[in-house]
């Protein structure tokens, strides 16, 4: 169930070896023709984070990343509302409020100066390096492997959860592997809104849970000036037939705080 994923500390938390394959943000470098992400009737997204595919160590991973070209990150942060709108799977008026853009290699790019209403983030350097990743306690992954699993079983217990708390401590942004969920699975959430939003226990959502991957993960983060909600954190999923394609227009978004 252990899955590598591409740890990015910013560059003073971790080794100094560890080679930089994006930033937090500052401002994006899009193609001329591509227009600045708006949630329409809501307005501008703000830009999070920008990676470098050829930087990032995808040979090591078991998602497959483009190996060149740029992914461009963007959320609704709520600047230009006080932070009344909200993206959630269960909403999907509220899809278009958050963006994942994929540059290929080669297509001719330049700065793109944020909109009215949105002051961009302090950009920060980010460092990759792999490391290896465990699910959830509550994982379906886990809930699919150990069937049926007893509430007393060790992999619920606090000193299991603890040392998994303890192994993830500290600000991590990560790109493939298991997310790193603030309050449960993420893959959940995300499984629900994709079929529909239907009640919770509804079968099909462990069976479609599995069926997600999760793609880039970015933490609060003191140096950038991000702090989503409580000290949460931002992810996007996607299913592996859809990054291998390179849609990224079918990723799906949700986030977290304590």
């Amino acid at each position: 169930m252990d899955r590598p994923a591409a740890a990015g500390p910013a560059p003073g938390e971790g080794p100094a070896a560890d080679p930089v394959a994006g930033r937090l943000g500052g401002l994006p470098e899009l193609p001329e023709a591509e227009e600045w992400p708006v949630w329409e009737g809501q307005g501008p997204l703000a830009f999070v984070a920008s990676l470098d595919c050829a930087a990032l160590p995808s040979a090591a991973l078991d998602i497959a990343l483009p190996t060149e070209g740029t992914l461009a990150f963007f959320s609704f942060d709520g600047q230009v509302d006080d932070g009344w709108a909200v993206v959630t799977p269960d909403e999907p008026d509220s899809w278009a409020g958050a963006r994942v853009l994929y540059v290929p290699a080669g297509v001719p790019v330049a700065q793109r100066a944020a909109p009215e209403g949105i002051r961009p983030y302090p950009e920060v350097p980010l460092t990759s390096r792999v490391e290896t990743t465990a699910p959830y306690a509550r994982h379906p992954v886990v809930r699919h492997e150990f069937a049926p699993v007893p509430e007393d079983h060790p992999v619920y217990g606090d000193a299991f959860e603890e040392a998994l708390w303890d192994h993830s401590a500290g600000t991590e942004h990560r790109i493939g592997g298991h997310a790193d969920p603030v309050q449960g699975d993420v893959e959940t959430e995300v499984a629900r809104g994709a079929l529909g939003s239907p009640p919770w226990d509804d079968p099909r959502i462990g069976e479609e849970a599995l069926r997600w991957v999760l793609l880039a993960q970015f933490d609060s983060d003191d140096d950038a000036g991000m702090m989503w909600g409580d000290c949460g954190a931002l992810y996007w999923l996607i299913r592996p037939e859809d990054l291998a394609a390179r849609r990224f227009d079918r990723a799906m978004f949700t986030w977290q705080c304590g």
